[in-house]
């Protein structure tokens, strides 16, 4: 007999007016609800038994979809442990007068099986058929991993924050407070609500909760908001028929074009709404944006923390952020979409040039956000859409050109870089240009990495005191991929290294990260690791030695 595949159950709808908010698109509320539904369904397929919704990962929302849309709903166990099992749900739309599909998100739920009275459940293992089952099944352990050390990943960011300067905030003419944001709303609890043992539907608690965040978020920008994602969140505890539901919503953060809108849900019975003590059973931070009259995303102005309270969501909401970015790279699993420049001798002087100014471009950016400051390293984030960028400042007492020197001769790199175990120069175009091979150590058991870089370097112009070092992969047909290892690339990195006097500067590290690079930043980012930091005071120390 064939091996049965893993549990996938699938649901289709047409958007009618009735699932529509006022501007004719999906209420993400009814979404919500639905990607709950069809996860249960697929975990109770696979468990045999009832199932309760645990954790719901980071929900992120790529389309808009209106009325008369068709939405295809896909949820499929990726992965089970003793008694709780990961879904995956991949939601896409459909335009029927095109047929044209997009993506609209692709989330990961955590369900627990709850089998009736004093019954055991173990939970049969999913068969593995294809490769890519075989892929979601290794990162589903990845995922899970997350998911159990967030708290004390969350806890420690909280403590680091107060090293960070937020008097920027208080600084900015333009900065709000968030007490007009705050909505209180209440939801009775009826058996449509509730699942056949009496407890309220995870997706229903999802879509209130939706519903006065969305409120919040529009009385601090006065437009309708458009939900961006839902941060990783879980469920504390149940509620039944006949609960009291209380949400309270309130803006916590901005973050240029989005703003952080934290909602908690107490549940309340006949006896404690008397006597006025809920249970906590759920917080939800859910993130907005806002597109103008020109489709351009809004600007929101920074937050003004005026309390305690207002404090401690201001820097959490910065902690989130960080373990929300660190988190991408085992959201999903993503082919690499190349971007690599075929190395052209022909053309070799433009594609230099478009070397460094790419790297001056991406500094010049507006919008990094600080994420980290220790003694002398600093780091920042940058996220556009779906690009993220790091950015890593540190002093160095050395002068800008020793630290040029080294820095630009790549071969000394793996001295004191330990995400670089050899780098060997291909072609040396010219004085200032160099084409590199370079091979990277195993990360997260995955074959090793490697990648051909040209190096670009430019030393300041009479008016200037910037040295420039740029990278970027180029495609050489002389070093072809090679089976032991995965080859990735670099999109935009580099150096500038900025003198501040005669004996010291500030060098800057600048990297718009590819998802094949990714795993060696995102623990950094996320809060569960400091190779960054590390690998930059390991650069310090030998720029300061020699």
């Amino acid at each position: 007999m064939e091996p049965q595949a893993p549990a996938e159950v699938q649901m289709s709808q047409k958007i009618q007016p009735a699932h529509a908010n006022a501007c004719g698109e999906l209420s993400a509320g009814q979404l919500l609800k639905w990607i709950d539904t069809v996860a249960c369904l697929a975990a109770e397929k696979h468990a045999g038994v009832s199932c309760v919704t645990a954790s719901v990962d980071d929900i992120q929302f790529e389309e808009i979809v209106r009325v008369g849309q068709v939405i295809t709903i896909k949820a499929k166990v990726t992965r089970s442990f003793s008694t709780s099992m990961e879904i995956s749900i991949r939601v896409r739309v459909q335009d029927t007068s095109t047929g044209i599909e997009r993506l609209v998100s692709l989330a990961f739920s955590t369900f627990v099986a709850k089998p009736v009275g004093d019954e055991k459940v173990r939970l049969k293992p999913v068969p593995l058929l294809t490769e890519q089952d075989h892929v979601e099944h290794n990162l589903a352990l990845e995922r899970r991993k997350v998911r159990l050390q967030h708290e004390k990943t969350f806890n420690n960011l909280m403590k680091e924050s107060s090293k960070l300067d937020d008097g920027h905030c208080d600084e900015d003419e333009r900065a709000v407070s968030t007490g007009g944001t705050a909505v209180q709303s209440i939801e009775l609890v009826l058996p449509p609500h509730a699942n056949h043992h009496g407890n309220t539907f995870g997706g229903q608690i999802m879509a209130w909760m939706e519903e006065v965040a969305t409120i919040s978020a529009s009385r601090l920008c006065g437009k309708h908001p458009l939900l961006k994602s839902v941060d990783m969140f879980k469920f504390r505890g149940p509620s039944t028929v006949g609960d009291r539901l209380v949400f309270n919503a309130i803006v916590n953060n901005t973050f240029q074009n989005c703003v952080e809108v934290g909602v908690r849900v107490e549940a309340f019975n006949c006896r404690e709404w008397s006597e006025g003590q809920g249970r906590h059973i759920n917080s939800a931070f859910l993130i907005y944006n806002v597109i103008d009259d020109k489709k351009e995303l809004v600007i929101f102005p920074k937050i003004k923390p005026m309390s305690k309270e207002d404090f401690r969501r201001y820097r959490g909401a910065i902690a989130r952020r960080r373990i929300r970015l660190g988190r991408k790279y085992v959201t999903s699993y993503k082919e690499e979409i190349s971007l690599c420049v075929h190395w052209d001798l022909s053309n070799q002087v433009s594609i230099s040039n478009e070397n460094v100014e790419a790297l001056k471009n991406l500094a010049a950016k507006t919008g990094w956000e600080l994420t980290s400051a220790v003694d002398k390293i600093k780091i920042y984030t940058l996220e556009e859409y779906n690009v993220l960028s790091v950015w890593v400042e540190k002093h160095v007492e050395k002068s800008a050109l020793h630290a040029y020197d080294i820095l630009s001769d790549f071969k000394r790199r793996p001295s004191w870089d330990t995400h670089c175990v050899s780098c060997k120069v291909i072609t040396s175009v010219n004085e200032n240009d160099q084409i590199y091979y370079i091979t990277c150590p195993v990360m997260n058991g995955d074959k090793p990495k490697d990648l051909v870089v040209l190096v670009s370097r430019r030393e300041p112009l009479t008016n200037e005191n910037t040295y420039i070092v740029a990278v970027k992969s180029v495609l050489l047909p002389t070093v072809p991929p090679y089976l032991e290892y995965t080859r990735s690339e670099i999109i935009c990195s580099g150096f500038l290294i900025h003198a501040t006097d005669s004996n010291s500067c500030t060098v800057s590290y600048f990297n718009q990260i590819s998802s094949s690079i990714l795993p060696y930043f995102a623990g950094n980012i996320g809060g569960w690791s400091k190779s960054i930091e590390e690998t930059a005071a390991s650069c310090i120390r030998f720029l300061e030695s020699i």
